[in-house]
């Protein structure tokens, strides 16, 4: 690894897999600007006293809880494996899924704790323990707990497992595998976390309303339009805004109003505002935001 200034705040990020394009767009679209040279897996920030760090998602929670970077991007399935102390400062809203304990659909099980004291394979050991633990001794039965590091789907259809506890996106590679979930241990996505006695506080705090500007552009759209005077309170109605929208007076006694609305609502915003007798509706994507 390259050398860094031993001032500045280390941010770890994950180094490849599922969260590695997510989290690089979005530090693009906070302007964190950096410039990773091939084969490095450090990046000096252009305009913060930060350092990048690129590590395997899975080892992020530790080296944030023991405080050798301060700030980091991994999931909540990572986190509650490793127990790390860390500081979960605000969720992503990316990397969505569940981790699930899943079974041979043929197997036909519809009660978990019909697997209590059977084979469990899983890359999750310790929440797979915390899971099985209660059931165990309600059943009185000691169930197996057998780590793997890849492939777990297949470990049902080699004969190597009763059931396994592993992450369900899309459902694809589970049912593809002849699995079905059968109870869900917890949901996760993609969160910030600090170290909780980090000397850098005041980058973290920049980051995360840099992080959240972006996020909440990514949300939202801003809607603008004319109207007269005499349906100014029922178009304001169908766009209230975050907060409240914009109204500006026209020199022809109308408004011109702008508006913050859901990305995923705009369609349906601009049929309504057009029935309620708006006019020369446009709409704009946002870059970043401070909210």
């Amino acid at each position: 690894m390259a050398s860094h200034n031993p001032d500045h705040c280390l941010f770890a990020v994950p180094k490849k897999g599922r969260l590695y394009e997510k989290v690089t767009d979005m530090l693009k679209g906070a302007g964190v600007e950096y410039h990773r040279e091939p084969r490095l897996d450090i990046a000096i920030c252009k305009d913060m006293n930060m350092t990048v760090v690129f590590l395997p998602a899975a080892d992020i929670s530790k080296y944030v809880g023991e405080g050798n970077v301060d700030i980091g991007v991994t999931g909540v399935d990572i986190v509650e494996e490793s127990e790390s102390d860390v500081v979960r400062v605000m969720d992503l809203g990316f990397g969505k899924c569940k981790l699930c304990v899943q079974a041979q659909t043929s197997s036909n099980v519809t009660d978990v704790r019909t697997l209590a004291g059977k084979r469990i394979v899983t890359s999750f050991p310790t929440l797979a323990r915390k899971f099985f633990d209660p059931l165990d001794k309600e059943m009185g039965v000691t169930t197996s707990i057998n780590f793997v590091s890849g492939s777990v789907e297949a470990a049902c259809g080699l004969g190597l497992a009763d059931a396994i506890v592993d992450l369900v996106e899309t459902g694809t590679t589970m049912k593809a595998a002849g699995l079905e979930i059968v109870a869900t241990l917890l949901e996760t996505e993609a969160i910030l976390i600090t170290n909780p006695n980090s000397k850098h506080k005041d980058i973290v705090n920049l980051l995360q309303h840099r992080i959240q500007g972006y996020i909440t552009s990514q949300k939202f759209v801003m809607v603008s339009y004319n109207c007269s005077a005499d349906v100014l309170q029922d178009v304001t109605k169908i766009t209230p805004g975050k907060r409240a929208p914009t109204i500006t007076n026209l020199t022809d006694g109308g408004h011109a109003v702008s508006s913050l609305v859901m990305k995923k609502q705009i369609v349906k915003v601009m049929d309504e505002l057009h029935l309620a007798g708006a006019t020369d509706i446009l709409v704009f994507d946002l870059a970043n935001s401070r909210m």
